[in-house]
């Protein structure tokens, strides 16, 4: 049984440090999400600036996440041997200057070399701020603490786009990073404020198992993209996707091995992926991300593209999107408090995000902004009422020494979700477009933004919205089956180890 979470961290002799490691890791889960819905406002002028388009465009957006996800589980862990304020504090530094380069770079190339350096910088921030946070407070604190985490988030999802919009449009898109540069500045200075934590022993490191999940999720995200480039049976994909297979099973005799003769400590107990609750809150993250990431990042460009909407109007449009995950964590936070059971709360915000998305199939060239309300609302409203509650509830099931390897765990899950949607979603609104209109081409320039062919393109943006419905309805019976009562399922066939317990069966976080 795992102990208060409380009980691994570095003991503090100043009060004030759990309010101020509160404050930091809020304000870099506000800059975050800004940083990647408010660029997907900016792509069609940086098109247009560096002379861009199709998958060197994306990769804008797109390497930022692969980067991130690729990185998240292992910062996480590398926070509970080594420090998490540590690991946090060089992601902010890392974060803030892949940022500056972003800002600064001439060629399209470099500015998403640079963004994929933010992306590593940014899994230090949140793997170790998620994880921090679990180590710092408890119980219904905890929640509210997860809840108000939720909030910021949907602030930065909810401002990012219109902030960016802005900019963007007042003073061009170099502005926007040049703002997120500031902001992490302010990071990297409010870590020096924050208390230590990390776990009771340091074991020895991980080295072959942070090495070989890196690399293989890294090529296996790649391969994604370049199927969609090159197609799924070129030697461009086939390649990274058979070094990424064999690098994952290496990955996983990896951690078997040291897991099995106790030598060390694996960066992924792999006995987290036997426990259907600790899996259920996995497959809800990653259908919260999956159900919105698509409207999020291509919805601007479709708006400035068919119907001539500036960036500032676009951006502004997205907060039907985007306030009710500001607005409505705490709500979810407050009901699970109260006795609701938060499985429940999950399934019913997957089945809300589904619906949204079969809504917006109404989509259509000349589409008002109150004629989007409804489909936008109920997308938002999946998203706010559960995002609060995933990692309270999953890192409730955790050893205190463990809560950065799970953190890590679910912001791997977010951020390969948000890399696999990009490219997934971009790939099938251009998979539809070029045979419509029959050039490849002339299809990338469409779907970045540039205008024309409206019907074609409505059209694509209609079957890769169903696609998506059919996704979170799935997700949503899926996740509804893994988090059912113990009796209504097979146990899990996890033991944990006794010197690192694994899990924790706190009967006030079970999922009911």
């Amino acid at each position: 049984m795992a102990t208060d979470p409380q009980a691994s961290a570095v003991p503090t002799s100043d009060g004030r440090r759990p309010a101020f490691t509160l404050i930091v890791v809020l304000l870099g889960m506000l800059t975050l999400p800004m940083a990647m819905s408010g660029t997907t406002v900016a792509l069609p002028r940086i098109g247009a600036d560096l002379d861009a388009s199709g998958a060197a465009l994306q990769w804008v957006v797109v390497g930022y996440f692969l980067a991130a996800s690729s990185f998240m589980l292992v910062a996480g862990a590398l926070g509970d041997l080594y420090g998490r304020r540590r690991i946090l504090t060089i992601g902010a530094a890392i974060y803030t200057a892949g940022t500056l380069a972003s800002a600064l770079v001439q060629h399209i190339l470099l500015l998403d070399a640079a963004r994929a350096l933010s992306g590593i910088g940014a899994a230090g921030v949140m793997a170790s701020g998620g994880s921090l946070l679990a180590a710092t407070f408890t119980g219904p604190a905890r929640t509210r603490v997860f809840a108000l985490l939720g909030t910021t988030a949907g602030l930065g999802l909810a401002f990012g786009p219109t902030f960016s919009g802005w900019l963007v449009d007042a003073l061009g898109w170099r502005a926007t990073f040049l703002s997120y540069v500031a902001v992490g500045t302010v990071i990297l200075i409010g870590t020096r404020l924050m208390s230590e934590s990390r776990a009771e022993t340091r074991p020895r490191v991980d080295k072959a198992g942070a090495a070989t999940f890196i690399a293989g999720l890294a090529l296996a995200l790649f391969a994604i993209t370049q199927g969609s480039k090159s197609g799924w049976t070129s030697p461009a994909t086939l390649l990274p996707a058979t070094l990424a297979l064999a690098l994952l099973l290496t990955f996983v005799r990896v951690e078997q091995r040291i897991t099995r003769t106790g030598r060390g400590r694996p960066i992924l107990d792999l006995g987290l992926a036997r426990n259907p609750a600790f899996l259920g809150w996995a497959v809800g993250s990653f259908g919260l991300g999956a159900g919105t990431t698509g409207a999020l990042t291509f919805l601007p460009t479709y708006l400035q593209g068919v119907n001539g909407t500036t960036a500032g109007a676009a951006g502004l449009t997205l907060l039907l999107m985007t306030v009710p995950v500001l607005a409505l964590p705490p709500l979810g936070a407050r009901l699970v408090n109260r006795g609701v059971p938060a499985r429940h709360l999950l399934v019913l915000s997957l089945l809300l995000i589904a619906a949204g998305n079969a809504w917006l199939t109404t989509l259509h060239p000349g589409i008002t902004a109150g004629a989007l309300a409804g489909p936008l609302l109920t997308i938002g409203t999946g998203q706010g009422l559960s995002i609060g509650i995933i990692d309270a509830q999953a890192m409730s099931m955790v050893a205190p020494s463990e809560v950065g390897m799970a953190s890590g765990f679910l912001n791997t899950v977010r951020g390969g979700t948000g890399a696999v949607m990009l490219t997934v979603f971009g790939a099938l609104l251009l998979a539809s477009v070029e045979p419509r209109i029959g050039s490849s081409r002339a299809a990338a320039q469409v779907t970045a933004g540039t205008g024309g062919h409206a019907p074609e393109f409505t059209a694509a943006w209609h079957l890769t919205l169903w696609t998506v419905t059919v996704l979170m309805t799935a997700l949503a019976a899926l996740a509804y089956a893994l988090l059912a009562p113990k009796g209504k399922r097979s146990p899990a066939t996890h033991t944990p180890r006794p010197e690192t317990p694994s899990f924790t069966k706190a009967p006030s976080a079970a999922p009911r």
